[in-house]
């Protein structure tokens, strides 16, 4: 009996020692265990301590074209990205001073330094900082706002600047691919990639009129603010500037906007010959009405807008244009009934003041533009010579 039980005890050790030495099997591979790993090893390259071998792959697997565009899009791009940080006090309830810190981008136009971003990235901000990509850091200075196209143009005085490319925002076309590259939640150098999803015209976060926006999907969050839409060459096409979050957290929910890069070298043309943004208008206030109420008032049933009042010794006061000369009420709203109703600009319809303020961004203080009106029952056009915006006490709806 104790012959047999060493007997056994023998065999089982025999077979442990047996299993812990040998080479392992999986599925039926004779001992093989194979892998893909990066680098230039060559296949079953040999047994690994413990006899355990290999089979690794001789190289790096090949990029996609799609991976290989992504990624020259970020090499072009990102040295000319900037994150801008504003800096500001305010005070609390016992009136201490409490610092506070905003987050944005921006990037570079040319090697002189100047860089564009949004306006809200650096409004009220006592200074302003620029980190480049490489992480040098420098002081920046406020050379233009314009708050009416949330656009502010800063300066830095920095060596071996690499300016971004700037393409054109006509013709785009909604399912084209797009980047954007920036400084979400701090988190610098990050880029995102989407489609045009859609070009409208929106409400920026001034209050302003955007138009033809550019629309995406591709991922934009606090932080991406005045960084640049890209298209697939690598081009800025726009500027990031606004996220809808339907409601929910301030964060991405699949719809941004981005200001068209045609609208933003508008405003700095006009700063390089002007010294200040001037942007055009008729110099007078509207109301968008429909078929129905115009009707009402005497005027053809068509849409458009009703001049209320115009600005004394403005474009259109100059021009002849009627203003109101009755107060009514629509609703609760006290209105001026009487004057002209605007239907077209140089051919273009006119339906609502978001369709003159679109019109006014394809021209220049200074041009002179058609206004077809009806007064009354009679059409007419009236030769307009365009003012700027904020003169004479003109406030541009």
């Amino acid at each position: 009996m104790k012959a047999r039980l060493l007997i056994l005890t023998v065999a089982i050790l025999g077979g442990f020692y047996f299993v812990t030495t040998h080479t392992f099997s999986t599925g039926g591979d004779r001992g093989w265990f194979t892998w893909a790993a990066s680098g230039s090893a060559t296949p079953n390259s040999g047994p690994l301590p413990g006899g355990m071998q290999i089979t690794a792959a001789e190289a790096a697997p090949a990029l996609l074209p799609t991976e290989q565009n992504n990624i020259a899009v970020y090499k072009k791009a990102l040295p000319s990205v900037v994150n801008i940080t504003s800096s500001m006090v305010t005070y609390d309830f016992f009136y201490g001073a409490v610092p506070e810190q905003g987050q944005g981008s921006g990037f570079i136009l040319n090697k002189k330094g100047d860089i564009l971003t949004n306006f809200h990235v650096v409004s009220n901000a006592q200074t302003v900082e620029v980190t480049l990509y490489n992480k040098h850091r420098y002081k920046a200075q406020v050379l233009m706002t314009d708050r009416a196209h949330d656009l502010a143009l800063l300066k830095i005085e920095a060596p071996d600047l690499q300016p971004a490319t700037l393409a054109t925002s006509r013709g785009l076309q909604v399912g084209q691919l797009v980047y954007a590259i920036g400084n979400p939640f701090g988190l610098s150098g990050t880029m995102t990639r989407g489609i045009i999803s859609s070009i409208r015209s929106i409400r920026g976060p001034m209050g302003n009129l955007i138009s033809d926006a550019i629309q995406t999907d591709a991922a934009i969050n606090p932080g991406n603010s005045g960084g640049p839409l890209l298209n697939s060459q690598g081009d800025v096409i726009g500027m990031n500037t606004m996220i809808d979050t339907g409601g929910g957290a301030n964060q991405n929910a699949g719809i941004g906007f981005a200001i068209p890069i045609d609208a933003a070298k508008a405003a700095l043309n006009d700063f390089a010959r002007y010294g200040k943004v001037l942007r055009p208008t008729l110099g007078a206030h509207y109301l968008s009405i429909g078929p129905d109420i115009a009707s009402q008032l005497g005027l053809p049933p068509v849409p458009g807008v009703l001049v209320e009042r115009t600005v004394a010794g403005g474009p259109a006061d100059r021009a002849g244009i009627h203003g109101g000369t009755q107060q009514a009420y629509l609703g609760n709203t006290p209105i001026y009934i009487g004057g002209d109703l605007i239907v077209a600009i140089d051919g273009d319809q006119v339906t609502n003041d978001q369709d003159i303020a679109e019109i006014m961004d394809g021209h220049q203080a200074g041009q002179t533009v058609t206004v077809t009106v009806y007064r009354g029952q009679k059409r007419m056009d009236i030769k307009v010579v365009l003012g700027i915006a904020g003169d004479s006490g003109d406030v541009q709806v």
